[in-house]
């Protein structure tokens, strides 16, 4: 078995669009479809022994043991390697069900669709289930408990912190979109302009002074005792020389802990002599960063953790440190073992708590207490085995919300003001939470910046608390706001570009502040930031993070969405210009109709009341209005198309070239924008593909609420140019010849390109064309046999894109489909692209036109303005 390519799908895509996150696994099975029948037995015991869960697997058969039916009766392997690949997952502690697994188009290759939590963890099970099956198929051992391990730390090294996790899924669940910007828990909510940021629970609105005050303890207790809030006395030290007069200046018990330490790192409490007082104070300067040192009061009592968002109280816990209880038989290391074995225990942050982990801090601690690992301590008696009652060290949390008393509560609130934090915890000692601290001898110890929000989502005992739920309603105040912006996505096979630049160019002519993509790069306000195919999308979130853009226009290929997704999981409006053989027989998609199935996923994102705005004119296209759940909208060059007239009777809106006019209608209103020929882009209305472009254009814009007059405006500012459009319809106007540089790359586009030359006066058309390597031969024999009716005279040219051929293959394609429609045909091969339009030039006659049909614009359109400057020069020689 090998596998030949893993893509990670993090948005809608072709195999399910309510499945956010998918890995496809394209895996070539070499004639191992299925196991020789004295095999067969056997590997049913191996699978069924080795995975005794995949008897909850339903399957297609949809009750428990579907999976193992199916196997029995036969199935193929790229299935199996399907069910291993979620089941491992399930087993390392992420539960995944999702998965599909359906034919390439090739005999024996099998497109393997599952879903993943974490993007290295997906990966990583693809190829681990293809090694567990050829262990399987082979007979031999196969040990699951290294894979299990290695997953459970990839998914804690990758995955988002518990705190940043609860706040995503919060905004999630209120409809707003978030994009994870780095490895670590940055993270952004919303977007373009409206987005907010949060890493871990510090907020884009949090006061970077309150977290500066926080992080210095010196200042926060300064600040606190001048408050009159109740502090435990203090000092703080520098130098080992200082530490006798603090100790007794503050007096035993004490804790000594650094003055910018996080996480519990460097503390110790308890402490009630000088010498353990020297040992703590080494301790602490190790996890110092300036080197400050606080000694302080020991405070009796119980660890409290006071919540604070928005300045309001939202949870309050008391946190114990990981210990053991003695029985009077186990040993120390027995008993940690034992509570590990609590199902809540997980590595790292898995579960909702963490297992305990045997450290140097933990001998020491149990040294200190008088045991060992092996000691035996009394039936009831309690041995802290951390410093710190952090959940991350194994510490337990108890819910105490409730409880609190309103003096306790008005003093939290009240620090949270004299910090400046929007977000924080207090750290609180006292015997009895239920008491205002002037009444028990507690004391506030800590106010932290960032508090974690694991024990208040999930305690060990009492209530949980949702304490994400407030901090998006901080960043989000307005009822309904989900940090959105306008997006308008924009798929077909022909005039994706075109469509998406008029698009742009109307909504910034209404003033957005307008991202987009297209085949040529990604623009921020008409400025070009990325150059090449950005139709993917790497594209989209890069526009959709830009703070400056308030409106999206994003063309969607057919390539990025196979590979990795929209990199958006809603638009408002998605246009399908139409659906026509190309690239077929690459990436699983052989057929018009499975194209047109991966086309459709756009309109299928847009929102229940956004608008997918379909070709009425194309079958495939207008049969994806089956498929969505939003409102619908038509556009077609024929105003007396049965389905605009049927749309129109139930007053929807549509767009109809009528009587030489580009009009929008609403039910059977019409209200026409202007005569087609007065629209730059549509060449005097010679180029009707250009008319259907701004169809679906103005309809698009006509949605989002854009006035008719700022639409007239924006078509008669739209001009086709290389500046504008491109390489889609680039007229160049030479002394005694012209030039027309077009993107078009496939039948149906040459075909359109065709009806537009033909209402070309000249003396004579050369047409300049090159095979593409990721197209069929039967694709480039056509593509050769309409310029053989396109052209006078053919230049085969070639360029360095051969994507999989060679140079003489593509040369061939073309010129046997030229000779097969003409055989006399005049037909000159000069492969540089090039040295072909240099040749094309200098023989060019009065009165010529050359069509270019490039798909390198840049180097075609940086050509023929270097003609043309020579030109203006007086300069014109080709012979170089």
């Amino acid at each position: 078995m090998k596998i030949r390519e893993i893509n990670a799908m993090r948005g809608p895509n072709y195999w399910s669009v309510r499945r956010h996150k998918l890995i496809v696994m394209v895996l070539d099975l070499e004639e191992m479809e299925e196991l020789p029948s004295n095999k067969v037995d056997g590997f049913y015991n191996r699978l069924t022994a080795m995975f005794p869960g995949m008897y909850e697997h339903r399957c297609s058969v949809g009750e428990p043991g579907g999976f193992f039916q199916r196997v029995e009766e036969g199935t193929w392997m790229g299935h199996i390697i399907e069910h291993i690949a979620l089941e491992i997952q399930t087993l390392a502690g992420m539960d995944v069900g999702f998965g599909r697994t359906r034919g390439y188009g090739e005999e024996g290759v099998y497109s393997v669709v599952f879903a993943y939590m974490e993007e290295s963890v997906g990966r990583y099970a693809a190829k681990a289930s293809v090694r567990i099956c050829e262990a399987l198929i082979a007979g031999g051992d196969y040990d699951l408990s290294e894979d299990i391990q290695e997953m459970r730390e990839l998914r804690e090294a990758d995955r988002l912190g518990p705190s940043t996790g609860s706040i995503v899924e919060e905004a999630a669940s209120r409809g707003i979109p978030w994009i994870r910007l780095n490895k670590y828990s940055l993270c952004q909510l919303g977007y373009g302009a409206n987005q907010k940021r949060i890493q871990a629970t510090v907020t884009s609105e949090t006061s970077s002074i309150g977290v500066e005050l926080s992080c210095d303890k010196e200042d926060t207790k300064y600040l606190l005792e001048q408050a009159e809030v109740e502090v435990p006395r203090g000092d703080i030290i520098r130098r080992e020389r200082s530490l006798k007069e603090a100790c007794g200046y503050v007096g035993f018990p004490l804790v000594i802990k650094p003055i910018d330490g996080n996480h519990g790192r460097g503390i110790t409490v308890d402490i009630q002599n000088y010498d353990d007082a020297l040992q703590a104070f080494h301790h602490a300067k190790e996890s110092s960063k300036s080197g400050a040192i606080i000694v302080e009061k020991f405070i009796e009592g119980q660890d409290y953790r006071l919540l604070v968002i928005n300045n309001k109280l939202v949870a309050a816990a008391i946190r114990t440190p990981a210990h053991v209880i003695g029985d009077g038989k186990s040993t120390v290391q027995e008993l940690i073992d034992e509570v590990n074995k609590d199902s809540r225990r997980g590595y790292g942050h898995e579960n909702v708590l963490t297992q305990i982990t045997v450290n140097e801090l933990t001998k020491t601690i149990i040294k200190d207490a008088g045991y060992t690992l092996d000691s035996i301590i009394d039936e009831g008696e309690k041995l802290i085995l951390k410093d710190t009652a952090n959940l991350s060290t194994g510490g337990t949390a108890e819910d105490v919300t409730d409880i609190v008393h309103p003096a306790n509560v008005s003093m939290a609130e009240r620090i949270s003001k004299i910090i400046d934090l929007d977000i924080c915890g207090i750290d609180i000692m006292t015997t009895d939470i239920s008491k205002p601290l002037s009444e028990t001898g507690g004391a506030v110890l800590e106010v932290n910046a960032g508090p974690g929000f694991r024990m208040h989502l999930a305690p060990t005992t009492g209530l949980p608390r949702n304490v994400a739920a407030p901090v998006i309603d901080k960043l989000f105040p307005q009822k309904g706001d989900t940090g959105r912006i306008p997006i308008i996505a924009i798929t077909g096979t022909n005039g994706k570009t075109t469509t998406s630049r008029l698009i742009a160019h109307i909504a910034k002519m209404k003033g957005y502040r307008v991202g987009y993509t297209t085949s040529d790069g990604v623009y921020i306000q008409n400025r070009l930031l990325m150059t090449g195919d950005c139709t993917g999308p790497a594209s989209a979130e890069f526009v959709l993070k830009d703070p400056t853009v308030n409106f999206a226009v994003l063309e969607c290929a057919r390539g990025g969405l196979l590979r990795a997704g929209l990199g958006f999981k809603k638009c408002d409006v998605a246009v399908v210009t139409n659906v026509a053989a190309d690239h077929l027989g690459l990436k699983g998609i052989h057929t018009v109709d499975q194209l047109a199935k991966v086309k459709g996923v756009v309109p299928e994102t847009v929102l229940p009341d956004g608008y997918a705005i379909l070709n009425a004119d194309d079958d495939l296209v207008y049969d994806m209005r089956r498929t969505v759940d939003c409102n619908v909208a038509l556009f077609s060059m024929d105003e007396n198309n049965p389905r605009i007239k049927a749309l129109q009777r139930l007053n929807g809106i549509t767009a109809i070239y009528e009587n030489g006019y580009v009009t929008i209608c609403r039910g059977e209103w019409k209200m026409r924008l202007m005569k087609a020929e007065n629209i730059p882009l549509t060449y005097g209305g010679k180029a009707k593909f250009m008319i259907q472009n701004v169809l679906a254009a103005v309809l698009a814009a006509h949605v989002q609420g854009i006035s008719i007059e700022d639409m007239k405006a924006a078509l008669e500012t739209f001009i086709p140019s290389a500046t504008q459009t491109p390489g889609r319809l680039n007229l160049f106007e030479f002394n005694n010849f012209t030039i027309l540089l077009d993107y078009a790359h496939n039948p149906a586009g040459m075909r359109a390109l065709q009806k537009f030359t033909n209402e070309l006066e000249a003396t004579v058309k050369v047409g300049i064309i090159a095979g593409i390597g990721d197209r069929r031969i039967e694709d480039n024999n056509e593509m050769g046999a309409i310029a053989a009716e396109m052209f006078d005279e053919i230049i085969i040219r070639q360029d360095k894109r051969l994507r999989g051929k060679t140079e003489e293959e593509l040369i061939k394609m073309l010129n046997d489909g030229i000779k097969k429609k003409d055989p006399n045909k005049k037909t000159t091969i000069i492969p540089s692209e090039k040295e072909a339009i240099k040749f094309a030039v200098k023989n060019a006659v009065k009165g010529s036109l050359i069509i270019m049909c490039s798909d390198v614009i840049p180097d075609a359109l940086d050509l023929v303005k270097h003609f043309k400057e020579q030109e203006a020069k007086g300069e014109l020689n080709y012979a170089d």
